[in-house]
C-alpha cells in the first residue's frame, strides 16, 4: 500500500481527507481516526447525518449491494457517552440474534495509543438476507472528541489467511491528535 492511500482521516467536521493537493505534504489537524483503505479498493458509499459519517470501501469492481468483501468506517461526532467494551456486545447480541447459529469471540477490551479500544469477531453460517455466510472484525475507540468504529467484513468463511489479513488490518487502526503530544497525528502525503 502506498503512503498515499495508507492514511485516512476522520474527526471533527471533516469526514475523511486524504492527502493534501498537488501531492503535498499534509499535517493532520485535531483528532483523526487513522485508518487505510485496502489496495484495490474503492469508496463504494459515503453519507453523512446524525452525527454519525460513514464510508464504505469495497473491492473496485464491486459494489455496496453486491461486495464480497468490505470496510465500513464510522465516526460518530462529539459521541462521549459511548464506551467501546458495551457498544460492541451491544452489536454482538443483535449479530447473534440476526443470524442462527451465528459465533463470537469475547469482546477484547485494551487500549490502543491511550484511546480505550474494544474489538470482536463475528461470524455468521448463513445471512438471511443474502444466502451467503458472512464475517466481520470489529474495532470502537473512544476518542477525546468523537467515537470510531471500523469493520472489515468478507461475505464467506474466510480462510486462515484472510482471517489474519482483517485481523491485521483493524489492528492497525489508531486514533491520533495534533493537540496531543502523547498521539501524534503523521505527515500525510
Amino acid at each position: 500500500m502506498t503512503k498515499r492511500s495508507k492514511w485516512m482521516a476522520a474527526g471533527g467536521a471533516v469526514l475523511f481527507c486524504l492527502t493534501a493537493a498537488g501531492g503535498q505534504a499534509q499535517q493532520l489537524k485535531n483528532e483523526n481516526l487513522l485508518v487505510g483503505m485496502p489496495q484495490g479498493f474503492k469508496v463504494g458509499f459515503k453519507d453523512s447525518k446524525n452525527g454519525m459519517n460513514m464510508q464504505e470501501f469495497v473491492p473496485a469492481a464491486e459494489t455496496v449491494q453486491n461486495w464480497t468483501e468490505m470496510v465500513t468506517v464510522q465516526v460518530f461526532l462529539s459521541r462521549k457517552d459511548l464506551q467501546p467494551g458495551p457498544f460492541l456486545a451491544a452489536m454482538q447480541k443483535q449479530w447473534s440474534d440476526g443470524c442462527k447459529g451465528s459465533t463470537s469471540t469475547a469482546v477484547a477490551t485494551g487500549k490502543v495509543k491511550g484511546y480505550e479500544s474494544a474489538s470482536v469477531l463475528l461470524s455468521c453460517p448463513l445471512l438471511a438476507s443474502t444466502g451467503k455466510p458472512e464475517t466481520a472484525m470489529i474495532k470502537a475507540i473512544k476518542g477525546n472528541d468523537s467515537f470510531y468504529v471500523v469493520q472489515r467484513a468478507v461475505r464467506s468463511v474466510p480462510t486462515p489467511e484472510r482471517l489474519e489479513t482483517m485481523k491485521k488490518y483493524v489492528e492497525e487502526v489508531s486514533v491520533c491528535d495534533s493537540r496531543l503530544s502523547s498521539v501524534p497525528c503523521p505527515t500525510v502525503r
